[in-house]
């Protein structure tokens, strides 16, 4: 189960609206909050149009054991910086928090590999979930299965996949 940590970057489900507070499915024990000012330009007239079931891409501002998680979907400066709500027509799918941390590393050898196989949006979750999505539902899907098999396969396994699949 994921454990909120401040800062990390995660994607939330909607799952209520509360007032000024949307309430968000983050994968850990509870569920965070995120108000709706937190978002880039918004303002008590100019609110995001989050709806339940909508995923969130935001960041930690509070974490800690005793409180409940906090998110924002802006900087320190105020900038939505990528964060925010994420389309609805892409994938949405969970992997391990190991296989996240390789995917976040700096270089990630698998992206830049996928990246010249098709154009696709990926976005991935300190929590383990990532959403991703290219032109088509099927190109879509082949990047699932091949992020999602990637924990299994050596680098080597992985090329010789990958040039399958761009036909080399």
């Amino acid at each position: 189960q994921y454990v909120p940590v401040k800062g990390d970057h995660v994607i939330g489900i909607v799952t209520a609206k509360a007032g000024d507070v949307f309430k968000l499915d983050v994968g850990g024990s509870e569920q965070a909050s995120l108000s709706y000012l937190a978002f880039e330009g918004a303002t008590k007239r100019n609110r995001p149009n989050a709806q339940v079931g909508d995923l969130i891409y935001g960041q930690f501002l509070v974490a800690n054991k005793d409180m409940e998680p906090e998110m924002v979907c802006i900087d320190s400066s105020g900038r939505s910086s990528g964060m925010g709500i994420i389309g609805q027509d892409g994938f949405l799918f969970k992997v391990s928090l190991g296989l996240i941390r390789k995917l976040l590393a700096p270089k990630c050898e698998i992206i830049q590999e996928l990246s010249q196989l098709y154009p696709f949006e990926l976005v991935l979750g300190m929590n383990g979930r990532i959403w991703v999505k290219a032109k088509t539902v099927q190109q879509t899907l082949i990047i699932v299965n091949i992020l999602e098999a990637c924990e299994y396969m050596t680098a080597e396994q992985r090329k010789q996949a990958l040039a399958k699949l761009s036909g080399n």
